[in-house]
């Protein structure tokens, strides 16, 4: 919630229509809580949908049970699941590979196909689901796969981001959620290397970053 308002430009969280979370990790669902009280004013104006894995409301929940009722709607993300949300289909074509369930998720309009590849182990399908998509945001937390079996995690490196872009070509891919092997090897460089190397536009995300879909 602080991010938001320190954000340049600001994000108003209030104006809010859907939150959409990929898994119960604590780096990714730490303030979804927060963000659904800030969605519908403390619960004052109820409105707006929650998206999430049925893992992060059961079994060891990481959505609290008094805000639920704060949300017109809560949807629950499955394996080849779609929904609609004004005139965009969501949709979670597969199951990532991690330790908690985990999908990622596709935005798609009359106009773009945008495909969030979130935490995973690398397998081939994470280049055939994702194929027809016009944009890519992809989580690269790893610069390589060395280490033994201490980094033998389920995270993709940069190799593995490589092979997923040069399988989907997108129009554009976004690099983002660095480690810190990706953060000291400077990420703004190697989406520099990786755009050269395949010619497709690639840039490393920041805090606060835009992007203008009619780019694309």
């Amino acid at each position: 919630m602080a991010r938001c308002a320190k954000s340049r430009p600001a994000l108003d969280p209030t104006q809010l229509d859907a939150i959409i979370l990929s898994h119960q990790h604590i780096d990714h669902a730490n303030d979804v809580n927060i963000m659904i009280e800030a969605m519908t004013n403390g619960g004052f104006s109820k409105k707006g949908a929650l998206y999430a894995p049925l893992s992060a409301l059961e079994n060891d929940p990481i959505v609290l049970k008094y805000v639920r009722g704060y949300v017109d709607e809560i949807h629950v993300l499955r394996e080849g699941g779609s929904h609609t949300l004004g005139g965009v289909e969501i949709s979670t074509p597969l199951r990532h590979i991690h330790p908690v369930e985990t999908y990622g998720i596709v935005l798609k309009s009359s106009k773009y196909t945008i495909s969030f590849i979130v935490d995973s182990r690398f397998f081939p399908d994470l280049i055939t689901k994702y194929k027809r998509s016009d944009l890519i945001v992809i989580n690269v937390v790893r610069y390589n796969g060395k280490g033994g079996k201490r980094l033998d995690v389920d995270h993709l490196n940069l190799e593995d981001v490589k092979k997923i872009i040069k399988g989907i070509k997108p129009k554009q891919a976004v690099l983002t959620h660095f480690g810190m092997t990706m953060v000291r090897s400077k990420p703004w460089g190697i989406a520099a290397e990786i755009e050269k190397e395949m010619g497709i536009r690639t840039i490393a995300a920041s805090d606060g970053m835009e992007f203008d879909l009619t780019s694309l």
